[in-house]
């Protein structure tokens, strides 16, 4: 089988390079930090944290809980807002979108993949990522290079089981499918193994890092585990909200 390609001229890394502005790194973070109030206790999950990623690296954040690590996930995907610093997304700055832009940062260029899938369980596999394209205001249609990362993924064949007749493995690789089906820039990936064994979760670093060697996928994966680390190209320790 061929390298799988993302449709139409334009690969991922291309996308990437183009929103990036050349050279300059796909992700850029200066001085971001985050304070959250409980009571009258101020908790610190970020303090100062300074980041570039390139497009086309595999970078994982590695930190044990309660690091600051999910709180960084939650902050590039724009899910959540910093308290201060500058987050810069394949050349947009987070701080001066609007709640829609940050909506429309997350339909095309940020895909996610979550520790517990997230499926939607009435759903079939196929639906579960025509939604997400339709989502995106694209043609719900699979096109025959996404069919190529069907097979990449090892799910092809699994389209119309809904999620309850799928593996844990199975339901992660639907998930990881329906981040890239819209070809963002960026896969933001929280412990993507966190609910798997460790058969399949070799199996889902792996597909990972195919996307990444075989498609230019820029990824960022959140992992407490050096193991899982290990398969991205680039390790980066976090601990007490600080990179170190």
């Amino acid at each position: 089988m061929s390298d799988p390609q993302i449709a139409g001229a334009q690969t991922v890394d291309t996308i990437a390079n183009r929103g990036s502005g050349g050279n300059a790194p796909i992700i850029r973070v200066r001085g971001l930090t985050k304070v959250y109030h409980v009571g009258e206790v101020d908790v610190h999950a970020l303090r100062g944290v300074d980041l570039d990623v390139m497009a086309g690296e595999f970078v994982a954040i590695v930190g044990a809980s309660g690091s600051g690590k999910s709180t960084l996930f939650h902050i590039l995907g724009g899910l959540t807002p910093p308290t201060a610093g500058t987050v810069t997304i394949a050349g947009k700055d987070l701080a001066h979108m609007s709640n829609s832009q940050r909506t429309e940062l997350r339909k095309g260029t940020v895909g996610f993949v979550f520790q517990k899938y997230n499926l939607l369980p009435t759903l079939t596999a196929e639906d579960n990522i025509k939604i997400v394209e339709y989502i995106g205001g694209r043609s719900t249609e699979f096109t025959p290079e996404f069919v190529e990362v069907l097979k990449l993924l090892g799910i092809a064949d699994r389209m119309k089981h809904k999620p309850s007749k799928l593996s844990g493995g199975q339901q992660q690789r639907v998930a990881i499918a329906r981040a890239v089906v819209n070809h963002p820039a960026i896969l933001l990936a929280d412990e993507p193994t966190g609910n798997l064994d460790s058969q399949n979760s070799t199996a889902v670093l792996g597909l990972l890092k195919d996307l990444n060697r075989r498609l230019g996928q820029t990824i960022l994966m959140i992992t407490h585990d050096p193991e899982a680390a290990s398969y991205a190209g680039r390790s980066v320790h976090i601990r007490d909200g600080t990179i170190v």
